[in-house]
């Protein structure tokens, strides 16, 4: 009996274990790729990199928000006209169709697996000289593993991502050649589907390194409590 209170003790304590996982907030692992230098072109006009999206869009204009303040954080400067600014940043931005992914796991069966131990308890009676006996035998089991079942499922995936490109309008206005000062590619692979609320996170990851040159994909994990998250959508972090 005490073995099988142990037993049942273990299987709430995987499902408390379990539950306690799915309230924790998801951690979001973005890669950023970035190339090229900003130097001091620094004075900028932020637009549309996405076709048929115009600066007046309302997606738009919310996610420029956030990248405004992460270039701001790096020193650039907001142009208030184009004709004042010397770097055009282009801003594109997605996210892809879902992915299903399929999977299997094994969960072990309980049983009982034999017998730990025995005993017996009777009588004896006599009856005209003849003896009868009367007995009664109690067998202790054992539990534990006896097999496994197999069980399936699946889940789905989004590939999101954001572009910063930078071109030197100076140069532009003296030759009418685009030449690219920089660029910042930023991804991420996860379970939301939710741009609006991913974006954030894409930015607050990415504003170390716009306008750097990585020379390689730089991993960053956030989470959407993360102060710098907090910072890049506008709120202030209380001081602890």
């Amino acid at each position: 009996m005490k073995l099988k209170i142990v037993i049942i003790s273990l299987w709430f304590s995987v499902l408390l274990l379990s539950g306690c996982a799915n309230m924790r907030p998801p951690t979001f692992y973005v890669n950023v790729d970035s190339i090229g230098d900003a130097g001091s072109n620094k004075t900028y006009i932020l637009l549309p990199g996405n076709k048929d999206t115009k600066p007046s869009s309302l997606q738009f204009q919310e996610y420029a928000r956030y990248v405004n303040r992460a270039l701001q954080e790096k020193g650039f400067i907001q142009a208030e006209t184009l004709q004042e600014a010397n770097v055009a940043i282009f801003l594109g931005y997605g996210i892809g169709d879902p992915q299903e992914h399929q999977y299997t796991y094994s969960l072990p069966t309980w049983g009982q697996t034999g017998v730990l131990s025995s005993y017996t308890t009777g009588t004896v009676s006599s009856y005209g000289g003849y003896g009868m006996y009367s007995g009664t035998t109690t067998y202790t089991p054992t539990y534990g593993v006896t097999g496994s079942t197999t069980h399936s499922g699946s889940y789905v995936t989004y590939f999101r991502f954001m572009l910063l490109d930078a071109v030197d309008l100076d140069e532009y206005r003296k030759s009418q050649k685009e030449v690219q000062l920089w660029k910042t590619i930023v991804t991420s692979t996860g379970t939301s589907g939710d741009l609006r609320r991913v974006f954030p996170i894409l930015v607050a990851a990415s504003k170390n390194y716009i306008g750097t040159n990585t020379g390689k994909k730089v991993k960053v994990k956030l989470l959407e409590e993360d102060a710098q998250v907090k910072a890049i959508k506008g709120i202030e972090v209380e001081q602890k």
